[in-house]
């Protein structure tokens, strides 16, 4: 069900908005809490029945990652966006973006992506000393060890449909009318707690905040599809095709001085190839980085309909049943995998 507020709905007092956003946020919160419970399920479920007929699947990371994530889109997730169109919506105007729009857009996504996730490796490596062993990267280690068609259909053809149609078009829809910023900021935040480890948590959040600013202002979901498929095309396909071109070993020599020096004698093209790489993502993040800054200036979000009122924001948005219960289960989710 997509329906428009009410005008007696949309012109509320105060304390009457307070209590409608309260229960809306907690709708939200609890279907997207039913959502990963449905998750969690359908992948045990899916792996239950795969070890039953043949334990060796398991056992083949490509394999493992299809068996787990093909029923969590096919399933699950078709699922939980039935039950969170249940909850009213508005519809957002559409608005036309240029390719050249979309490509500052991108380069923008793009740097503040990398500053993000050196953040996030920082942070992790902090807990790291801390706790006196290494945070286990796990998505970086299936996306190096799974096949790259494994990797171009899970990752880069169905995880940004099927995430920017939860986390972009069906949330925003739904919050869009307390304010452009609350729900951007609710897009990001719960799109990053659903990653599940905070290597991700930290760039799945700023760049759940870029496309949830796309969307908001254009009202148009391929936008922001098209750019978390290049993304992730960059990462976990044509990055981890060029880790695997230059071999298994790569990785592990390459904070060896000697190592690489012996490595360098029968592998020089492939290294030159790699540095280009590095040096072109590079330069996509630096111009990605100064668009974004002389651009801040320009990034407005317009209030909403039902604008929250200061002081009640954060008791009515998350201080609620629902949503505490959303980020309660995340970030214990995110906790347990740190100490793993």
């Amino acid at each position: 069900m997509n329906e428009e507020m009410t005008p007696d709905y949309m012109t509320g007092t105060p304390n009457t908005v307070c209590a409608d956003a309260r229960r809306q946020f907690s709708r939200i919160g609890l279907m997207f809490l039913v959502g990963t419970a449905l998750i969690y399920g359908v992948q045990f479920g899916a792996s239950a029945i795969a070890n039953a007929i043949n334990p060796d699947l398991l056992s083949s990371t490509s394999y493992a990652l299809l068996i787990v994530m093909i029923p969590m889109y096919v399933i699950a997730m078709p699922i939980m966006a039935l039950l969170i169109k249940r909850i009213p919506a508005v519809t957002l105007p559409k608005k036309h973006m240029t390719f050249g729009q979309w490509l500052i857009a991108f380069l923008m996504c793009y740097g503040a992506m990398y500053v993000s996730n050196y953040t996030g490796l920082i942070l992790t490596q902090l807990i790291s000393i801390l706790k006196g062993s290494p945070v286990t990267n796990t998505m970086l280690e299936v996306a190096t060890s799974s096949n790259l068609w494994v990797n171009l259909f899970i990752m880069v053809l169905c995880a940004p449909v099927a995430e920017e149609l939860i986390f972009r078009k069906l949330l925003i829809d739904r919050l869009a009318q307390y304010g452009e910023g609350v729900a951007v900021l609710f897009s990001g935040l719960m799109f990053g707690l659903f990653h599940g480890n905070l290597n991700q948590f930290v760039y799945a959040f700023v760049l759940g905040l870029c496309f949830g600013f796309i969307y908001v202002k254009t009202g148009n979901i391929r936008y922001t599809i098209g750019l978390h498929m290049l993304v992730n095309f960059l990462g976990s396909v044509l990055g981890v095709a060029i880790l695997k071109w230059l071999g298994d070993d790569f990785l592990s020599i390459a904070s060896d001085p000697a190592g690489m020096m012996s490595y360098m004698t029968g592998n020089f093209g492939k290294l030159i190839v790699y540095f280009i790489y590095i040096f072109l993502l590079l330069g996509v993040a630096i111009a990605g980085i100064i668009l974004f800054i002389v651009n801040l200036k320009k990034i407005r979000f317009l209030p909403g309909m039902n604008t929250l009122p200061k002081g009640k924001r954060f008791s009515t948005t998350v201080l609620n049943v629902g949503m505490a219960l959303y980020m309660i289960v995340w970030i214990v989710i995110i906790i347990v995998q740190l100490f793993q």
